[in-house]
């Protein structure tokens, strides 16, 4: 490059340092590619925790060694155990350990759930939110649940939504309520123990203690 005004003869390559340029410019377009690979990947996050339900967090969390859960109820109460089964609208908690029986508790019903955050974070998570496909337990209502348990003839302590216990055998389980007969549950159901009976619509329920134990779930 001849520059006239000094007379001086400047090599081209000191002038124009084209390796660094496109360095530079290289450096500059993998910066803003990582930026709009962040930007989208951050946007899909978004979307995918927009479309993920409770049951699917439940999903991952119901692992014979998962976590120990607080579960408030309506009606002030609370359920203590683990997480060992995830229905189409209930769940089914085992108790704690050194304690025996399990419960049902309608989705409906639950207020809030308690776990250490790891656990919550984890259940947010992409591979255990996935999960295997749904099983058939996983698409089983309540009332079909229940009405299980009335033809095993199982004993049950029956939570309702504002507090009040009832306790004894379900009758039958019907589309939206159950006949529940009274009596000592440490008792087999004879009509010399009946105290009463009460038809209760599901909707009032906030748990179902099976006194015994129970293979279906």
């Amino acid at each position: 490059m001849d520059n006239s005004s000094h007379g001086v003869v400047v090599p081209y390559s000191r002038t124009v340092r084209w390796d660094r340029f496109f360095e530079d410019l290289e450096d500059q377009l993998d910066s803003e590619w990582e930026a709009e690979r962040a930007a989208l990947d951050s946007e899909a996050e978004r979307l995918r925790l927009a479309r993920l339900g409770l049951r699917d967090r439940l999903r991952a969390l119901a692992e014979p060694d998962g976590p120990e859960l607080s579960v408030d109820l309506a009606g002030g109460t609370d359920v203590r155990g683990r997480l060992g089964a995830v229905g189409a609208d209930w769940i089914g908690m085992t108790a704690p350990a050194g304690h025996a029986g399990i419960a049902l508790i309608p989705l409906a019903a639950v207020l809030s759930f308690g776990m250490p955050q790891t656990d919550l974070l984890r259940s947010a998570r992409a591979d255990a939110a996935s999960g295997p496909p749904a099983t058939l337990r996983e698409r089983m209502t309540l009332g079909f649940v229940l009405r299980d348990i009335a033809r095993r003839r199982v004993p049950v302590t029956v939570r309702l939504r504002d507090g009040r216990v009832l306790a004894g055998t379900i009758d039958r389980a019907l589309s939206d309520h159950l006949d529940l007969a009274l009596h000592d549950p440490a008792e087999p159901r004879r009509a010399t123990a009946v105290a009463g009976v009460r038809m209760i619509p599901l909707d009032a329920l906030a748990a179902v203690r099976l006194e015994q134990p129970y293979a279906s779930l």
